[in-house]
């Protein structure tokens, strides 16, 4: 008779945790080992770093995985070397070379170059990404040696600065818009640049208000005694809202789904602008909500919590 085993009990974990992911390890692989160590029973990432780079990772557990939309929608810091002179097939470390060129350019191009790149520009997905097509990812199609149209996207880089040039490395500092790909910016610069390019390491250091001062490996996680302790809040994912206070009896039906008509509740301060805010009982987080035209509160994503 077949032996079996009873099924382990995850437990109900909520909170953030800020993942230095290592270079070799996809997103999702890095999420299940996080997930094992913590015994979590619910968990998400806010998307996904290349395997080859490495940096914050914000991984949601429990209630914050509601919450983790908000991240993929947010701009990201990275600070990246581009190998001037040779392209790859996948625009980095990881690809096989296609070509090698010499490089000869001067810091005054360089900056010529990189000032084309600031602000609103047009980028076209790579290949080798996960971006799909008739249900397929792209790199998928890649692998196959099939290369297929895709339309160029507008994407905002904020921040484009070179922080050290020793030929053939460019090490740069990049803030930009959801959906960039610094694979791309990489080989674009160079392209410009005339010898071509790829990405010779990356590494993410800011995610919308999150950044690397609580950022910690897999091997820390494991490692420590109270591993549930170095978890951030689930509001971490929020600060950059405004946050509205309610009091008990409108808590109980904000958490019923209800609009409040916060214009008629003259103890309760009211963000001057309209838009999305986060919605507290005291220092418990119930929410995210719209605040719209009269000061109406309109719930949106809320959290399993009952005021007492």
């Amino acid at each position: 008779m077949k032996q079996t085993h009873p099924k382990k009990v995850r437990d109900l974990v909520d909170g953030v945790l800020l993942l230095d992911k290592p270079v070799g390890l996809s997103s999702n692989d890095a999420l299940i080992k996080a997930k094992r160590v913590l015994n979590a029973k619910k968990a998400g990432h806010t998307g996904t770093l290349d395997p080859f780079a490495t940096g914050l990772l914000p991984l949601c557990f429990g209630e914050a995985t509601k919450f983790s939309q908000d991240l993929l929608e947010a701009d990201k810091t990275y600070d990246t070397t581009v190998h001037l002179g040779q392209t790859t097939d996948t625009g980095d470390t990881e690809g096989q070379v296609l070509e090698t060129r010499e490089v000869n350019v001067t810091l005054e191009q360089i900056h010529a170059v990189l000032a084309r790149f600031r602000g609103p520009i047009k980028q076209v997905p790579p290949m080798y990404s996960a971006l799909k097509r008739d249900g397929k990812p792209l790199y998928e199609y890649a692998r196959e040696g099939i290369t297929l149209e895709r339309e160029a996207r507008d994407v905002i880089i904020h921040k484009l600065e070179l922080t050290a040039y020793e030929a053939p490395f460019l090490k740069l500092s990049v803030t930009c818009s959801k959906g960039t790909y610094i694979r791309v910016l990489g080989e674009d610069i160079g392209k410009a640049l005339g010898c071509g390019a790829h990405l010779n390491a990356l590494r993410r250091t800011q995610v919308g208000e999150l950044t690397t001062d609580r950022m910690i490996t897999l091997d820390e996680l494991a490692a420590h005694a109270a591993p549930l302790s170095l978890l951030s809040p689930v509001d971490a994912l929020l600060s950059s809202f405004p946050a509205v206070q309610l009091n008990a009896e409108l808590a109980k039906r904000f958490l019923n789904g209800q609009r409040l008509p916060l214009g008629k509740e003259p103890s309760i301060a009211v963000p001057a602008e309209q838009g999305r805010v986060s919605v507290y009982l005291d220092d418990k987080l119930l929410g995210t909500a719209i605040l719209g035209e009269y000061s109406i509160l309109a719930p949106e994503r809320l959290i399993a919590f009952t005021p007492q």
